[in-house]
């Protein structure tokens, strides 16, 4: 049996690669990453003694799934957020979160890549910053719809007395993926804002100008996100702004002149 599994995963492991990307940075379809990766992770995370449900995916697990998955990856930033490995753990063939995240590897990445002007590294900054604000609101509302889906199914059970020890196992079973696969993505979430964080500051010191100003509003405005996210409040006012209306968050550049250059993107 031991044998079988090893078996499993080293086909697995020489087979694997990033998962294939699409239009607008979605997952693309394979038979690879969608069936044969995610059936050997089975078998290993059952072994590990990890909840494993054999229940079918609701739609409404099916899309958390797909939009989470934007924010465990960066294809824009390459190597930035470990795409092979998390891959690895997102089929469960490895146990999801076992690994170390160095803030600094989004600035290497930017600081590194060419550009005819330094601002531009700003530029760069801010539209990844609001590309993930623009996808926040329709993850927040998939969490929300998965968070209502296991709370039927907790009241399904309890209500129907015919129902075996069985499907109560299931139910919890699946219950534990979708939290493990939140937690994830709220890990995630905050991996990205301490890594855009961090690069601002650098770039702040290395490069210094008024193009901080503007980067540092978007990143004030997904902050409000990533707080929601801790406290898991994914079901309430999707714009973000409720809960800080009236006090935004300070700004460490909030002295320096608005910048209005235009930049001609590399």
């Amino acid at each position: 049996m031991r044998l079988g599994m090893a078996a499993i995963a080293l086909l697995a492991l020489a087979a694997c690669g990033p998962r294939p990307v699409g239009d607008f940075g979605r997952a693309a379809p394979s038979y690879m990453h969608d069936v044969a990766m995610p059936a050997a992770g089975r078998s290993l995370a059952n072994a590990r003694g990890e909840p494993v449900s054999a229940f079918n995916q609701t739609d409404e697990e099916k899309l958390m799934h797909d939009r989470i998955w934007r924010f465990l990856v960066a294809p824009h930033a390459k190597d930035w957020s470990f795409d092979f490995v998390t891959e690895l753990q997102r089929t469960r063939i490895t146990p999801a979160g076992s690994r170390n995240f160095g803030l600094e590897r989004y600035y290497k990445w930017l600081r590194e890549t060419h550009y005819q002007s330094s601002t531009v590294r700003y530029a760069t900054l801010g539209r990844h910053i609001l590309a993930d604000i623009d996808t926040i609101p329709a993850t927040f509302a998939a969490i929300c719809a998965v968070v209502e889906v296991d709370r039927q199914r907790a009241e399904a059970l309890a209500a129907l007395s015919r129902l075996g020890p069985e499907d109560a196992a299931e139910a919890r079973a699946r219950k534990a993926e979708n939290d493990q696969s939140i937690a994830w993505f709220v890990a995630m979430l905050n991996y990205r804002y301490q890594s855009y964080n961090y690069a601002l500051d650098h770039l702040l010191v290395e490069t210094p100008h008024a193009q901080s100003v503007s980067t540092d509003y978007e990143l004030t405005r997904l902050g409000r996100f990533v707080e929601r996210a801790n406290g898991h409040d994914f079901c309430g006012d999707p714009t973000g702004r409720y809960a800080h209306e009236g006090a935004p968050l300070p700004s460490r550049y909030g002295k320096l002149p608005v910048d209005n250059e235009v930049i001609a993107i590399k």
